[in-house]
């Protein structure tokens, strides 16, 4: 009776282990995300500090594909404004599924990285440490 109750619970230890990591990938990720829009945002604020110290009347263009077109400097001044909302409103959506994902709260102790450190924590038939002990998988954390 001991080894489907063993099987069990190293079938339970392996799907919320391969949740955890699927959890810190999408985490790795959205840092990466919120990085990129950061600089975008900090480029488009000093492209666009340093277009208000221009005089109105000077010409500016914007990239469009491989040509350059005539524009006002209301028209890139807002252009790069937006461009700084969009990116600040996109790293506000990453940040808050960044911290849903990493939210642990209802996890068990060994799947938010404490494993083997609280040896008080037991499961229902039996102790999660002596299954990992007994896997031959390593833990990937």
């Amino acid at each position: 009776m001991a080894a489907p109750v063993d099987l069990e619970l190293k079938k339970a230890f392996t799907e919320l282990q391969a949740k955890v990591i699927d959890t810190q990938q999408k985490v790795k990720l959205a840092d990466i995300q919120i990085e990129q829009l950061s600089k975008t945002k900090k480029h488009a604020h000093l492209t666009d500090t340093e277009v208000m110290m221009l005089v109105d009347e000077t010409r500016m263009y914007e990239g469009v594909g491989r040509m350059f077109i005539l524009q006002s400097k209301g028209v890139i001044h807002n252009q790069l404004l937006e461009k700084q909302r969009i990116a600040e409103e996109k790293i506000k959506e990453l940040e808050d599924q960044r911290n849903q994902s990493t939210e642990l709260g209802n996890l068990p102790h060994f799947a938010r990285g404490n494993l083997g450190r609280n040896t008080s924590a037991k499961a229902k038939h039996g102790d999660f440490q002596n299954l990992v002990t007994q896997s031959n998988s390593p833990l990937l954390y």
